[in-house]
């Protein structure tokens, strides 16, 4: 959150800012949103992870990275598995979405940074970004909308319930259910992008 805020600062940006996480960056924009609330206007999320959701899904297993798989990609291996698995990390999108130009860069790109020094860095502090961030909650008064996929069901619980008690206090909210796969973003961007136009157009 701290290297975020200086980059906007030196990038001359001023706030108040949307934050648009994804995934674990959920954890971020609720530390910032917290910790910073003059400099959040909104927050609007994409499949979020929400420090709560360890407790909630009784899954208190947390990723970890050895040192050793930073140096993925300076020895090579990401090059390979970017051109051998090349499913794997390119987008899932409808044909004609991205140009092969535009394939081939994100391949150099995964190439050049897959699993880096920062990756493994992060990776390795997410239990205590969770334990740092467990007793938070969105502000009331903050406009949250959140997009997540369609039923998931984990032992009777679902996504769709857990989003919802986490927005239920929050005056201005709004839960998008949209049916895919983690990168909501990769195959929805039309109807995405449709909700949240109207969603901050809401906040003029």
């Amino acid at each position: 959150v701290e290297e975020t805020r200086a980059a906007l600062k030196k990038s001359n940006i001023k706030g108040p800012y949307i934050l648009m996480p994804h995934s674990i960056s959920g954890i971020y924009s609720l530390y910032y949103a917290n910790n910073y609330s003059e400099e959040v206007k909104a927050i609007i999320g994409i499949d979020p992870t929400l420090p709560q959701m360890s407790e909630y899904f009784g899954d208190d297993v947390f990723p970890t990275m050895p040192k050793y798989t930073e140096y993925m990609a300076p020895i090579g291996i990401a090059r390979l598995l970017a051109y051998v698995t090349p499913d794997n990390i390119l987008p899932l999108s409808e044909k004609g979405t991205y140009t092969e130009v535009n394939l081939k860069m994100a391949k150099s790109i995964v190439a050049a940074k897959y699993i880096n020094k920062a990756v493994v860095k992060e990776t390795n502090e997410i239990k205590n970004n969770f334990d740092l961030t467990t007793n938070m909650t969105f502000p009331s008064d903050l406009p949250v909308m959140i997009f997540t996929p369609k039923e998931q069901y984990v032992e009777g619980k679902s996504k769709i319930d857990f989003y919802n008690t986490q927005l239920q206090n929050i005056k201005n909210n709004k839960l998008v259910v949209l049916e895919g796969q983690h990168y909501l973003h990769w195959t929805h961007y039309k109807e995405m992008s449709e909700n949240l136009n109207e969603f901050v157009e809401g906040l003029k």
